[in-house]
């Protein structure tokens, strides 16, 4: 119980922090709204409600990633502009940009179902909901390694500026990956999220997302085995040369 409340009292703190700024509050609301839109702009020509979800889908998902890796590495410049970079890293929570990330999932959903009725309609729906939590901690899992990985580094907002829409494009978030080029699906096949997604719209659209689901929480914990030890190595480094604020 002491650890669950550690890591409560962790993750309110640090979803606390992230509400401060305006900019990125209008923006986490926004910004989903934005791809979903456009998603369903794309989709609608083809009249089939199977692709208008396909679409919805995918969008919620580019929600949820965006918000991990344009805002998760923007709010490390800012604790180093602030001076409170030291304190985010002293908690043992690192997972507040999920919270985010399921209200973009949420968002997507409710947006296309009332602005452009387009119907929810799941095949398994118990598969449905293990999908998505799966999915969202996978996201989560990727970006942490990012974090633990570029945190040393004062451009590293930048990089996870440049990242955004390589990786929802290499996932199949929105483009099927039978467009791309073949030398892509291994990329693919690497990052969690493409599994993630799949095991969504083959829960939603009919299909067997199980083989999914496993493949996304696989590569999930790989990600943050990996980052957990590489967290020890960055902060030891840190603590040695007091450079971890860089300011």
């Amino acid at each position: 119980m002491k650890a669950l409340r550690l890591v409560t009292l962790g993750w309110f703190f640090q979803l606390k922090m992230l509400s401060r700024s305006s900019f990125d509050g209008l923006l986490g609301v926004l910004w989903p709204l934005f791809f979903a839109t456009t998603a369903f702009f794309m989709f609608r020509t083809s009249h089939d409600p199977r692709a208008l979800l396909y679409a919805a889908l995918g969008s919620s998902v580019m929600g949820i990633w965006s918000s991990t890796s344009v805002a998760a590495s923007s709010a490390l410049q800012r604790e180093r502009w602030y001076g409170t970079l030291e304190a985010v890293v002293g908690t043992p929570a690192h997972f507040a940009m999920s919270t985010v990330g399921i209200y973009s999932m949420a968002a997507t959903l409710l947006w296309g179902r009332y602005l452009f009725g387009i119907g929810v309609h799941i095949v398994h729906p118990l598969l449905f909901v293990i999908a998505v939590p799966a999915t969202v901690l996978a996201i989560g899992m990727l970006g942490f390694l990012l974090s633990v990985t570029v945190v040393r580094y004062r451009t590293a907002w930048a990089l996870g500026n440049a990242l955004e829409y390589p990786v929802w494009l290499v996932c199949g978030f929105l483009v099927p990956l039978s467009l791309f080029p073949g030398w892509v699906r291994p990329i693919s096949w690497a990052l969690a999220p493409t599994w993630g997604v799949r095991a969504i719209r083959q829960a939603a659209l009919g299909g067997t997302p199980l083989p999914a689901v496993a493949a996304c929480i696989g590569l999930a914990a790989l990600y943050g085995l990996t980052g957990a030890l590489l967290v020890n190595t960055v902060l030891r480094s840190a603590r040695s040369s007091a450079t971890l604020s860089l300011t």
